[in-house]
């Protein structure tokens, strides 16, 4: 048995184009499945999808905008009328606005929870027909870090990240029955377009992260490809509801 083998299974990755989500597709694509990528940036996924074409992945874009449950719908069965099935969906898109909690707007609030919590609870709930479908599946929750700490310019940004983790608890409870295993992820300081506005953003962040990580270094994206391979895959039939860090030591250290 190949406890890593995807080969004939199909992967949805949301903000697949960039970052964590392309590191994540990276390692689902190296254990053989085929790859949809989802966003709304048509540029940034043209360049994406070379990069999965490129390792001999078989890979598409679906144009959505997954904060809307008709966009999220409609993804799940573009990516059955693509490949003929949806086994595993990654819940990735991500934003934040770096504010006070006092100077944080309503609407900035509502983006981010929108962005970062809705947008997964919706793919979750319209993807689920289809692993049930199929007799099965794993639904991948991209949390953070800031679903264990609190940092003051991250209320939003924390609230939908912890959010993330309950959410995978509860659907976990839920749909285990259904063979359907439903996990986070909690990426440690992973270097992205969103965490390079935060070193413009946040004084001392760059030394302070590498100074408290034990590897004494910030991630990449590909540090993610390996813990999206072992929750996609049969390794981790046994394994739900769970919050596994990925980062470098940072949360164990003192």
């Amino acid at each position: 048995m190949n406890l890593f083998d995807l080969k004939g299974k199909v992967a949805v990755v949301t903000g697949g184009n960039g970052g964590i989500g392309l590191g994540m597709a990276r390692g689902i694509a190296s254990c053989g499945a085929s790859i949809v990528i989802a966003g709304r940036d048509r540029d940034k996924a043209a360049t994406a999808l070379t990069a999965l074409h490129e390792m001999g992945a078989d890979a598409g874009f679906i144009a959505a905008d997954i904060t809307q449950k008709a966009d999220c719908l409609a993804l799940i069965a573009g990516a059955e009328a693509l490949y003929g099935r949806v086994d595993i969906l990654v819940n990735n898109a991500g934003t934040s606005v770096r504010k006070m909690p006092q100077d944080l707007s309503e609407d900035e609030w509502h983006h981010v929870l929108d962005t970062n919590l809705t947008s997964a609870f919706l793919c979750s709930q319209a993807a689920y027909p289809a692993m049930v479908r199929q007799g099965g599946g794993k639904m991948i929750n991209v949390g953070s870090m800031m679903s264990l700490f609190g940092a003051p310019y991250a209320t939003a940004y924390a609230s939908s990240k912890g959010g993330i983790v309950q959410m995978s608890r509860a659907m976990a409870t839920a749909w285990a029955k259904d063979n359907i295993q439903v996990n986070a992820v909690l990426p440690g300081w992973i270097d992205t377009d969103l965490t390079r506005r935060a070193r413009q953003q946040v004084d001392g962040l760059q030394n302070s992260v590498e100074k408290r990580t034990p590897q004494g270094r910030w991630g990449t994206a590909d540090d993610m490809a390996g813990v999206a391979a072992f929750l996609a895959g049969p390794a981790s039939d046994f394994v739900t509801g769970a919050a596994i860090p990925v980062d470098g030591g940072f949360s164990v250290a003192m």
